[in-house]
Formats: C-alpha cells, sequence, structure tokens
C-alpha cells in the first residue's frame, strides 16, 4: 500500500514535531513493503533526513511554513493548503497520516485518513492556548474537518484518549492510542565533568544544585508558578538552588508570557538564579537533565510529558501535574501535584532539594519507567491504525 504523511511539522522543535519525527522514523522500517510518501514545505524538507527505499519526499512550495503559520494566533494561507491538498490529490494514496492536527490541512474528498490530536488542551482551557476571539474559531474549525475526515483518530495516552472522548466527543471505537518514548541520546551521563561543563556553560556557580524545566513558556505550562515556588523554598540552605528554563525564547509561534514570568523573576530578586538556556540540541540537555535535581512540569494538563519521559531517561526524577498521564507512566519515579497549587509544588520541590535518599529512590525508578517507553511500540499502534483505515 502507499500511505501519505503531512510532514510539514517536521521542522518544528516542539512536541509535535518530536512526535513526528521519531514516529515516522520508527515505522518506516516496520513497513518495508508498504510505500511512504511524505509531504513537506521546503523549510520541514530542508532537514527531513528518513532516507529509506520506501520513503519519497514530496516539496510542495508554501508561501509560509505550516508551522509558523499554525501560530496560536495565526492563519493558513487557503492557497498555502490548496497546493497540499492538490500534491496530496496527485498520488495514488490508500490512507493518509497527519501526525499533527495543528499542520492538518483539507484533504481529498474519500482518502481515508489517520488524524493524530495529542491533546485537549485548547479546547479546555481556551484562554491560556488561544489569545483571540479568531484564534479559537479558527481551532474550532480545524478540528470539526480533522475529525470529519477521519477514519481513526490517533492520540499519544490513555489520558488523551479518554478527554477526546469527553471533550470532543469522539467514540472510543474511533481512538488509537501510540504513545511516545525518550529519543536515544537521552541516556544518564557518562560523566560528572559533562555534567559541570553544561552547568558552568550557563552560568551556574561550581557547587549549584538546580531545578529544570523544558518546554514552551505558555500560560498553561504554569512557569511562573514555578518561579515562585522557588523563592519558597529559598530560604536557609536553600540558596544555592537554581532554576534552569530551557525552551524556545524567541521563535516559539504558540501564545506565550515570558513578560510575566521575567516580571516575576525581577520582582522576586531571582535574576542571579534563574538561568534561560533557549533551545538545547538533546546532546547538552541530557547533561543538564542527569545533574538536576527534578525536572519540573506543574502545567494545567498535559496531553503526554514528553520533556519529563526524557528526563526520567537521564535517571532524573519529576514533579509533575496530576492532570496528565504522568503519574502513571512514571509511577515511583516522582512527586505529582495539582495544578495551579503553590504550596504542594514548593513543597515537593523542598522534599527533593532536602532527602537525597528519596530523590535517589525516585530517580532509579524514573530511570526504569522511562526505559520500558521505546518508538517502535507507538510505531506499531501508528501502522495498524494506518492499515485499518484502510479496510
Amino acid at each position: 500500500m502507499r500511505f501519505g504523511v503531512d510532514a510539514t511539522c517536521w521542522a518544528n522543535v516542539r512536541g509535535y514535531g518530536r512526535f513526528t519525527r521519531e514516529l515516522c522514523a520508527a515505522m518506516v522500517p516496520l513497513a518495508r513493503e508498504h510505500e511512504f510518501v511524505f509531504f513537506a514545505d521546503e523549510a520541514a524538507a530542508r532537514v527531513f533526513e528518513l532516507r529509506a527505499p520506501n520513503v519519497r519526499l514530496v516539496t510542495v512550495p508554501q508561501k509560509i511554513t505550516p508551522t509558523q503559520a499554525a501560530a496560536a494566533d495565526g492563519a493558513r494561507s487557503p492557497l498555502d493548503m490548496l497546493r497540499l491538498t492538490r500534491a496530496v490529490s496527485a498520488e495514488r494514496l490508500d490512507a493518509f497520516f497527519s501526525p499533527s492536527v495543528y499542520t492538518f490541512f483539507p484533504l481529498p474528498p474519500r482518502l481515508r485518513a489517520l488524524v493524530c490530536i495529542h491533546d485537549c488542551i485548547a479546547e479546555r482551557y481556551p484562554e491560556l492556548t488561544l489569545p483571540s476571539r479568531r484564534a479559537r474559531l479558527f481551532w474550532k474549525a480545524k478540528v470539526r474537518l480533522a475529525l470529519w475526515q477521519a477514519r481513526l483518530v490517533l492520540t499519544v495516552s490513555e489520558y488523551s484518549a479518554r478527554d477526546l472522548t469527553r471533550v470532543l466527543r469522539v467514540p472510543a471505537s474511533k481512538v488509537r492510542v501510540s504513545t511516545e518514548a525518550p529519543a536515544p541520546a537521552y541516556l544518564p551521563s557518562e560523566s560528572t565533568a559533562d555534567i559541570a561543563r553544561a552547568a558552568a556553560a550557563l552560568g551556574l556557580p561550581a557547587g549549584a544544585r538546580w531545578f529544570i524545566y523544558v518546554g514552551g513558556f505558555n500560560p498553561h505550562k504554569n512557569v511562573d508558578a514555578i518561579v515562585r515556588a522557588l523563592h519558597a523554598v529559598s530560604g536557609g540552605n536553600g540558596d544555592d538552588l537554581h532554576l534552569v528554563l530551557v525552551g524556545p525564547t524567541s521563535t516559539d509561534v504558540f501564545h506565550g508570557e515570558q513578560g510575566r514570568i521575567r516580571a516575576t523573576v525581577r520582582e522576586l530578586a531571582l535574576e542571579s538564579r534563574v538561568h534561560w538556556a533557549g533551545y538545547l540540541p538533546d546532546e547538552e540537555l541530557r547533561h543538564l537533565h542527569s545533574g538536576a535535581l527534578a525536572l519540573l512540569i506543574p502545567s494545567q494538563c498535559e496531553g503526554f510529558g514528553l520533556p519529563a519521559v526524557e528526563a526520567a531517561s537521564c535517571g532524573t526524577p519529576v514533579i509533575a501535574t496530576t492532570e496528565s498521564p504522568l503519574p502513571e507512566l512514571l509511577a515511583g519515579g516522582g512527586l505529582f501535584v495539582e495544578p495551579g497549587r503553590l504550596e504542594p509544588l514548593a513543597a515537593a520541590m523542598r522534599s527533593l532539594a532536602d532527602d537525597e535518599a528519596t530523590r535517589a529512590r525516585l530517580a532509579n525508578v524514573a530511570l526504569e519507567r522511562a526505559r520500558a517507553l521505546t518508538w517502535p511500540k507507538g510505531a506499531q499502534v501508528a501502522l495498524d491504525a494506518l492499515v485499518e483505515c484502510t479496510r
């Protein structure tokens, strides 16, 4: 069979770009008897590195790269989407896979489709994710069209599957769950020298201890609460505690609140202990994970929480939101707190900063749990769903 794949989010550094790259790279070798035709814009095509006999890349010119146009307050050009639709129509495809609804475009009528919806965060918290009424209307229309064209819907966790049924009214019989996993680069650091070098590069003083956050600086991520929690645990022996914030600070197209976070840092006089790392490659990030007290992800909601699993794969415990699949995925490998509550977050941070035995025990379990997750497992589910769409 011949499957089409939307690769227009291939260049994106956020979670759904990672999902597309890792899942497709694992899926192609599982289906050597099938052909995969990837459709990408120029920016995605430049970084498309998936090479195999059963892979073909079709580059479709776009005035604005779909990753940029799919911004929180952006809009896709009808002509750009028409170019993608026509490119897909020109191929004789048995089914089509959209790895992310963010970059979804209208598909030719009657083409059987598998569409991945990672979460229902935009539906549950529209004011935290979509900054205008116009953006919310565009998002709603796009999701509605995607669901109408999808024969099956893929998602990344049982938690998200329940939300799809409850919030978007997708029948449970139509949902398939393809879990994510850490990339191969995420391993515990081999030496303390590598950890010290990575920390020093960000300006952390020798001997400092740090918590780490990885992701976007969007309102629903509750990064402002992390800064306030750091201040709350900074008395007494907490003076050596630092916070490393990892994520794009100038290229992220989603609804952000960097200004508010930076204002909180100034308000609490934490400039010397909050370090903005920007985007970091996996090989560098794993050293910061390996040396961290814990990864913090107290979001209002997470469909999966891949940064937590990546940190766990480096032997780092997590402090994560209960509104996610993480309490199940990393059970025993972290502390889980209700989102929006500062006191439990600060208490969890204090616990891991003050009790090394507890931190080490959670770290060991986190590593074990993360190693049980693999991309081929999720890829097999996605492949089976694609084949099922053709029946």
